[in-house]
């Protein structure tokens, strides 16, 4: 994104490299992007809040970019209860008390695990496509045929031919997903390229993979995440203030998994937006940017 400042920050794990917009004491954002995806979704949203006045970061997530493993040692997990965590330790890095939070995919499940878990954090939440914390003892029941289609790339991931695929035919996969998640959106070859440069970190294959496979039950958590696992296990409540986003051309997630709200016990508005797909901040941000602006 044009106009930023590049930054790191060191947590326990990571070196987290980020974006930031606006003013050093405006009220804090932070917005999360998904797989396969990267900080650029974020491209106008980023600015137009900042022009309201808010500090805005924008991070890289884990396995993506220039964000990097402290330690050879760590295990390269995907999993939801790493994606929370991280946005914690982001916050306290930056010595950030609360935020507003506002992801989708892997970044609204990073931040709907910070907003059940510490939400004395978290000042509130944009959650594209709804209440996004896995149920992974659940995951063993099939879902409708035409779920289960959709998520083809998760199956192929399991198998030793898909982290083949994926190590060798990164871009051509992610494009596809693209297509496929977001069949109303022309993009360009320049927005996707902008994006893809973030696939060539180098743990973002095992890191990808892990989180695919740990959602089934079909890999090993980090260890020293087990605690936040086993109190995500219980299906969390959300209780602070959310707006729920969905896309209604969303090709991964489709609208009808956003509708019932019983995870939301706080004030909740949901909203679909017109032909917008998955990658939605980027595809429609100005609804984004209102949903953001309202909690705060």
């Amino acid at each position: 994104m044009t106009g930023t400042a590049n930054k790191t920050v060191r947590t326990a794990t990571l070196e987290i490299a980020y974006e930031e917009h606006g003013p050093a004491g405006g009220p804090p954002v932070l917005l999360l992007h998904g797989f396969p995806y990267s900080v650029q979704s974020y491209e106008q949203v980023a600015p137009a809040l900042a022009e309201a006045g808010c500090r805005v970061i924008v991070p890289h997530l884990r396995g993506h970019g220039p964000t990097r493993f402290l330690d050879p040692a760590t295990p390269r997990s995907g999993e939801q209860a790493a994606l929370g965590a991280d946005v914690r330790d982001l916050m306290d890095a930056l010595s950030i008390p609360s935020a507003v939070l506002a992801g989708y995919d892997w970044g609204g499940r990073g931040a709907c695990v910070a907003a059940a878990l510490w939400p004395g954090r978290v000042r509130g939440l944009v959650s594209i496509t709804g209440y996004n914390i896995q149920d992974i003892a659940a995951a063993v029941q099939p879902g409708p045929a035409e779920q289960e289609w959709r998520w083809w790339y998760q199956y192929y991931f399991h198998t030793p031919r898909g982290v083949a695929g994926l190590t060798q035919n990164r871009r051509e996969i992610a494009r596809l997903l693209w297509r496929l998640w977001s069949p109303a959106w022309s993009f360009t070859d320049a927005q996707f390229d902008d994006s893809a440069a973030a696939f060539d970190n180098p743990d973002w294959v095992q890191v990808v993979v892990q989180s695919y496979r740990h959602r089934f039950g079909q890999a090993p958590g980090d260890p020293a995440l087990q605690s936040i696992e086993a109190a995500l296990a219980a299906q969390p409540p959300i209780a602070i203030p959310t707006v729920v986003l969905h896309g209604a051309e969303d090709g991964v997630s489709p609208v009808a998994g956003s509708e019932r709200l019983t995870r939301f016990n706080g004030r909740v508005r949901r909203e679909v937006v017109p032909v917008a797909g998955h990658n939605l901040p980027q595809e429609t941000p100005e609804p984004v940017v209102r949903a953001v602006l309202e909690l705060l």
